[in-house]
């Protein structure tokens, strides 16, 4: 079992790059394959997850030259994938297991999906359902709502179809079925979700429409879309957060990060860590992609409770975790409400960022949509949690959130089952050490 051990005492000092957006590469490797000839994609994230992206596309008779730096996606173009040999396994992503199964229920070939046992229990009816209201043939465990998942392709008609959730896997699913389908597709959400696949779309010259949060896609496009010859992927705002906060909670910090991926569906971690008063600035903004970029810099800054409510929640819902130790930190008390999707991650993620802080201290209240988070800041403890024994639980975020909650501890934490965060961010704890050891 992987541990790893935070010495607190230290402010986080310098400047550093995050991995390419996880959310950003899994789609870069679905459409550049289905594009027609050669792409090159630039910092895409090497973590686990993107990987068996990789991996599975591969699986699926496209060709990928790998190196560190850059990827060599030889694309096969819209109807040119072919029958794996084997189950197509996806780790422990969510997003990877969701897409692929909306790409091939329109292909007319027989498929697997399936994945860890984190994925083996997080729901696939959400997807299930629509994809088969459009002609889909999916099996899968309890009907289909949990993995592994056999996809029998189909011929797929377009659906005008309605999530409950703002979910921008659901929504990507359908975007990437409806391209086989049918007709014209109308999807909608409650609330818009990242849009990273909406993006991406208009990048390659994909049609799609918008109207609000509705989105209108033709499907079987008579010419389909070229390769790239380079696709740079912005760093990872969600990889990002961790130092947000760290620099935000430790004294003394002044960290840059450079290159950083600030889609406004994703960066609502921003807008509640300046209403709880930090500093932060938006520097050299510019476009990657189709989607904009920036140089973050954060200094250490005293922070205060607020409310977060359900409008907040999709654009800030893989920073929850790391969100929730600068509430514990902070003066007053922080409340976040409307965000029941939590239970349904790679852990549950309401429960386990509860549990685990409370063992450092906090004064964490767990509610069935979120948690009441009374702030050490204006306590005896003025803001320190204290050391502790944490466990990531499985979960990537959980574990990373816990070292940056050490940070703020009187004494040394270690951090158990860290393996899990090679999903994403392979070299986490490298990049906080040379944070740390930054000379000035």
């Amino acid at each position: 079992m992987e541990s790893f051990t935070i010495t607190p005492g230290r402010p986080l000092r310098g400047t550093i790059v995050v991995p390419g957006d996880k959310s950003i590469t899994h789609r870069a490797i679905i459409l550049t394959a289905l594009a027609n000839g050669v792409s090159r994609i630039a910092r895409y994230c090497r973590g686990e997850d993107c990987l068996n992206t990789m991996r599975a596309l591969q699986a699926l008779g496209v060709r990928m030259d790998e190196s560190a730096d850059e990827l060599c996606v030889h694309g096969k173009g819209l109807w040119g994938l072919t029958e794996p040999s084997g189950p197509i396994d996806c780790g422990n992503s969510g997003t990877g297991i969701r897409l692929l199964t909306g790409l091939l229920a329109g292909q007319d070939f027989f498929t697997v999906l399936t994945g860890d046992e984190s994925i083996r229990r997080r729901p696939m009816g959400r997807i299930v359902k629509p994809l088969r209201e459009m002609g889909a043939s999916i099996a899968g465990r309890k009907g289909g709502e949990l993995a592994p998942l056999a996809v029998t392709g189909s011929r797929l008609r377009a659906i005008t179809y309605t999530s409950p959730v703002a979910s921008a896997q659901i929504k990507s699913a359908l975007l990437l079925a409806a391209l086989f389908a049918e007709g014209t597709s109308r999807i909608t959400e409650p609330r818009l979700s990242r849009d990273h696949t909406e993006r991406m779309f208009q990048f390659f010259g994909i049609g799609l429409t918008r109207d609000e949060t509705t989105l209108l896609v033709e499907g079987r496009p008579s010419v389909g879309w070229n390769g790239v010859p380079q696709l740079v992927v912005p760093g990872d705002f969600s990889a990002a957060a961790f130092f947000i906060v760290g620099a935000t909670i430790v004294p003394g910090s002044d960290v840059t990060i450079q290159h950083v991926g600030i889609n406004p569906t994703r960066t609502g971690l921003l807008d509640v860590m300046l209403r709880m008063g930090a500093d932060i600035q938006l520097l050299n903004r510019r476009e990657e992609a189709g989607e904009p970029v920036a140089d973050i810099r954060v200094k250490s800054a005293r922070l205060h409770g607020v409310a977060v409510g359900p409008e907040l929640i999709p654009q800030t819902i893989d920073e929850f975790p790391v969100l929730c130790v600068a509430a514990a930190v902070a003066a007053g008390e922080t409340v976040i409400s409307g965000a029941e999707e939590l239970r349904v991650k790679e852990s549950d993620r309401i429960a386990t960022i509860s549990v685990e802080l409370r063992a450092m201290g906090a004064r964490i209240t767990e509610q069935p949509d979120g948690m009441t988070v009374r702030g050490l800041g204006t306590t005896e403890k003025n803001g320190f949690l204290q050391a502790g024994h944490g466990r990531s639980h499985g979960d990537h975020r959980v574990a990373m959130s816990l070292a940056i909650a050490g940070l703020t501890a009187l004494a040394p934490t270690v951090i158990d089952e860290t393996a899990c965060i090679a999903t994403s961010f392979p070299v986490f704890q490298r990049t906080l050490l040379e944070l740390l050891t930054e000379r000035q």
